[in-house]
């Protein structure tokens, strides 16, 4: 493995290609940390030496969407993907890892996120990129924020999503429910069956790209987050370390980023080593805007949760404490086992003191182990939760029930707990 390993360091900073494909001037650089992020010694894998804030935009570029595109719009007839970082993005996450703690955070930022935008006034936080690259995309997700730092970017385009999806070998997904939509003004065609499913790149671009459904946007960020979540569980082991070359040879026409090759090593190899349990997703907390007030469909931040959201996940200040209480803790219940209603099991939680507790529409197959999802991040009301039950996980996610501070998704370990005599009670 060592060998693989320095193999892979060699093939990669021997590359005549870098990694950084636009030009950043002196003051967009100085947007980004300069601190080292890594070290490497003799015998030993680059690794992290800090927490890192990684900016990650997905780019999908139109040939509408760029101004010198030599007609090509008008002699193919339809608005074509272009291999470009310009233009909005669909996609904005932002990354924390700690080496400390052995945690991922991922926080999803909607793309119709209502921002300032630095010198160019309130708009939809997609429209940064396209006004001042990833500099000026990095400060309106820091001001968002309450001023978390970040520390480097990447940039992809959903070119370079499918090829990455197809160097790792796909992705084994469960696609939620029938994606049927048709747009032939940009060729793009989704057409998915519902159920577990091993998805190559271009079907799993159909599953992100997909929006077309009552959640809008935000229902595609929770698809996102489910495909990240299975693509890290599938991927990030060891051996993806010795393929890495061939995975960046495969996609690096289509990615952007200031990080070096070291330091891209190091986060690979720091990912490899964080458990399913520590890697932790979040959405920027906020609801949609009326479109006839504000003329467009806005996101509209909560600015009186991000203070805490920001402190808790980012260190940004005092975290708040967790854990709301039996009494107030909201509760959103799926059931994805025919022989339990949703209704049964908000009954079991109700005896145990939960008060506001509700059944929720569930998708997709049954699952083994039931889930208990901290939608907001609250780990201590999910666990106490969990223990009420009796079975189950706890992830720190967004995939739950919007509306609720924890989603209880209940899978076949908690028929398999019950005695026979308490069956029949269950599945009335």
């Amino acid at each position: 493995m060592l060998s693989a390993t320095a193999g892979a360091i060699l093939a990669m900073t021997m590359s005549s290609t870098p990694l950084l494909q636009r030009k950043l001037s002196a003051a967009e650089a100085a947007v980004f940390s300069k601190n080292e992020l890594s070290s490497v010694n003799s015998l030993q894998l680059p690794e992290l030496t800090r927490p890192v804030n990684i900016l990650v935009l997905g780019a999908k570029v139109l040939t509408n969407d760029v101004a010198d595109d030599s007609g090509q719009q008008q002699k193919l007839g339809y608005h074509a993907l272009v291999n470009s970082f310009d233009g909005l993005t669909d996609t904005m996450l932002l990354l924390r890892f700690t080496p400390a703690t052995k945690k991922v955070v991922l926080l999803s930022i909607p793309r119709d996120t209502r921002v300032e935008i630095p010198g160019h006034g309130v708009s939809k936080i997609n429209a940064a990129n396209s006004f001042g690259g990833p500099a000026l995309s990095a400060q309106s997700v820091s001001n968002l924020l309450g001023g978390v730092g970040i520390d480097r970017y990447v940039t992809i385009n959903v070119q370079g999503v499918e090829a990455l999806i197809d160097a790792v070998g796909g992705v084994t997904v469960d696609v939620p429910k029938d994606m049927k939509y048709q747009d032939d003004s940009q060729h793009l065609y989704v057409n998915l069956k519902a159920g577990r499913q091993h998805l190559n790149g271009n079907q799993a671009l159909q599953l992100l790209r997909f929006r077309h459904d009552e959640l809008g946007d935000i229902g595609r960020v929770q698809r996102q987050q489910m495909v990240m979540r299975a693509l890290s569980e599938q991927t990030l082991n060891p051996t993806i370390l010795a393929r890495l070359p061939k995975i960046l040879s495969v996609i690096r026409s289509h990615i952007d980023t200031n990080l070096t090759v070291e330091e891209l090593f190091a986060l690979v190899a720091f990912g490899t080593s964080v458990d399913r349990s520590n890697l932790q997703m979040q959405i920027v907390p906020g609801d949609y805007g009326d479109i006839e007030t504000y003329g467009t469909s806005y996101w509209l931040p909560n600015t009186a949760q991000i203070p805490g959201l920001a402190a808790q996940f980012f260190d940004t200040g005092t975290a708040p404490s967790d854990g709301s209480g039996t009494a107030n803790v909201r509760v959103a219940v799926q059931s994805r086992v025919q022989t339990v209603t949703p209704e049964a099991i908000a009954a079991v939680l109700e005896r145990s003191g939960y008060s506001n507790v509700f059944p929720s529409e569930a998708y997709g197959e049954p699952l083994k182990t039931t889930r208990i999802i901290a939608q907001r991040g609250d780990v201590k009301s999910a666990e106490a939760i969990r223990q009420t039950l009796g079975v189950g996980e706890v992830l720190v996610d967004s995939t739950g029930d919007l509306t609720s501070d924890v989603t209880v998704q209940i899978g076949t370990d908690w028929v398999q707990r019950q005695t026979p005599a308490q069956l029949p009670r269950i599945k009335q």
